[in-house]
């Protein structure tokens, strides 16, 4: 049976205790993906507490990291959604990405809506990937894709 979360604290819980697990196993986020058979972007949410994990990447994801069998339950309850707190982000990294929708955010409505039309962009139905690559001036470069489904407004 499905099973849905109605207070977050359960999961944030659970997620410190993962994290705390993944670091004392010195595991890595691509490690308990390849446990749980899914991509690391996917496991990674779900772990940090905003998706549900299906039984068996569930089962394997709490063995990997020595979590019990009701950890494993939880890590399968569909999570009140939503890691950010209220107001702008005080994490450097997260708060970047605030500050890149704040600049990019009407262009890239503005380029989904001429292209795509009156609607918005799934983040259910959605793949994201992060990757390192080299940067020709020196250093490196982060390429985020967001992959996300479109769907747009129907008149009723």
């Amino acid at each position: 049976m499905v099973h849905a979360q109605f207070d977050a604290t359960a999961r944030q819980d659970l997620a410190a205790k993962a994290v705390a697990a993944k670091t004392r196993k010195d595991v890595s986020w691509q490690q308990i993906a390849d446990a749980a058979g899914l991509s690391v972007a996917f496991a990674t949410a779900a772990v940090l507490g905003q998706h549900a994990l299906p039984e068996a990447s569930a089962v394997a994801v709490a063995e990997l990291l020595g979590l019990d069998e009701d950890d494993a339950a939880l890590l399968q309850t569909i999570p009140t959604r939503g890691s950010i707190p209220g107001g702008i982000p005080t994490d450097p990294t997260i708060y970047r990405f605030h500050e890149m929708l704040q600049v990019y955010g009407t262009t890239l409505k503005a380029l989904v809506h001429e292209q795509f039309g009156d609607g918005i962009i799934s983040a259910i139905n959605f793949r994201l990937d992060v990757k390192k690559v080299a940067d020709p001036e020196g250093g490196e470069r982060a390429v985020i894709t967001l992959d996300g489904k479109y769907l747009p407004t129907k008149p009723f």
